[in-house]
């Protein structure tokens, strides 16, 4: 199968960069993308065939930030005609469905329909001035107008949890498959507990790394042993809100919370290993690759009661699913406590990600579904 992937950056290391990685390597695909910072993401796209697309939009720096990044990823993909030979594309963070205006067929893997424009609009909105409001606006209007007909012609919609396909269903009316990403699992393990707790994500707003801090402040208060920190590990990118986003987290942060920004791949291992449970407080998250980690590294996870974790987290089984920052530090407590509890948590969650998220069951089924496509498109 010659298969094509297009994606408008690829300058992370988030769950999503992993997702189009394996299925990269698995087809020997040719990537198409906006922005590719060989340094920021994973050190394995180095062997990738990535073609960088330079389409600059007249005025667009003059916009605010999130709003040119929007326009010129938008104008890229929906104008794009594909010369390579390919059977099918493989599109994936939004707007790179656009690539269906020209081109067909496309399978999208939908990580969630773009937060910004839909469920997270209001609060995104809230902390932008009257002049930004207005900009913004416009630019979901256009967004949506020409998502409704692209996304209405695009052969095949594949996603990530039950959570994000009632999403693409309340927002695109359209059915879609879901196939939960995996994990490297032995990559992971449990070495010892170093009286830390662990919250590995990027430092953006919906990551809520604040519900994280404040849990962790409730634990020392109720901790006889005022010894443990809390971990906060993930990319700050230079977009102007994580950066003060990340501002606002240092103030909140007492001598205990530890900052590690832009960590190793192996540096990332081995604070999993070495921690004493994981956290996860992201809105509503998609589906959320930190759970599963954690789970193969034999560690309790402590997640939010809300999103994509729902579904991978099996309260009082592998971790807990808590309601407040409150509960996720009774959690803490209880778990940093008592450590036969811990271990036995952890087992279960590691033998939870060998059965059900390994690459191996992710690829099948995304292959299958691929080649339905192909063979449907080629009877019409």
């Amino acid at each position: 199968m010659k298969l094509l992937i297009v994606q408008p950056f690829l300058n992370i290391k988030g769950g999503y960069a992993r997702v189009i990685l394996k299925i990269a390597q698995y087809y020997d695909a040719t990537i198409y993308t906006l922005e590719y910072e060989k340094d920021k993401t994973f050190d394995e796209f180095k062997s990738i065939n990535i073609k960088t697309i330079s389409k600059h939009v007249p005025f667009s720096e003059m916009l605010p930030y999130r709003a040119s990044q929007g326009l010129r990823y938008g104008y890229a993909f929906y104008n794009m005609k594909l010369e390579d030979d390919f059977d099918l594309i493989n599109a994936h963070i939004s707007p790179s469905e656009f690539i269906r205006h020209k081109n067909s067929p496309v399978l999208w893997y939908c990580h969630t329909p773009p937060r910004e424009v839909y469920d997270m609009y209001s609060i995104r909105m809230k902390g932008r001035s009257y002049k930004d409001k207005i900009v913004y606006a416009s630019f979901v209007s256009v967004y949506k107008f020409l998502a409704k007909g692209i996304v209405n012609n695009i052969e095949e919609i594949a996603t990530n949890s039950n959570n994000t396909k009632s999403r693409i269903k309340k927002y695109f009316m359209r059915d879609s498959t879901v196939i939960s990403p995996g994990v490297d699992y032995e990559l992971f393990s449990n070495k010892n507990d170093e009286k830390y707790f662990l919250y590995p994500s990027r430092i953006t707003p919906t990551k809520r790394q604040e519900y994280a801090i404040k849990a962790f402040q409730r634990f020392l208060k109720m901790s006889s042993d005022k010894h443990y920190k809390l971990i906060l590990a993930g990319e700050l990118s230079s977009d102007p809100e994580h950066r003060q986003y990340f501002q606002k987290l240092s103030k909140m942060a007492s001598k205990n919370v530890v900052f590690k920004i832009d960590v190793t791949d192996k540096e990332l291992i081995d604070l999993y290993a070495h921690s004493t449970a994981v956290l996860f407080t992201s809105i509503n998250e998609d589906f959320g690759i930190v759970p599963l980690e954690a789970m193969a590294s034999f560690k309790p996870i402590i997640s939010v009661n809300e999103g994509g974790p729902k579904e991978t987290v099996v309260n009082n089984e592998t971790g807990f699913l808590v309601n407040s920052p409150e509960e996720m530090a009774q959690k803490m407590l209880l778990v940093s406590e008592n450590k036969a509890l811990a271990e036995k948590l952890g087992r279960n969650g590691r033998q939870r990600v060998v059965k059900n998220y390994s690459w191996d069951v992710f690829l099948s089924k995304f292959d299958r579904l691929a080649r339905k496509t192909i063979k449907e498109n080629s009877e019409r």
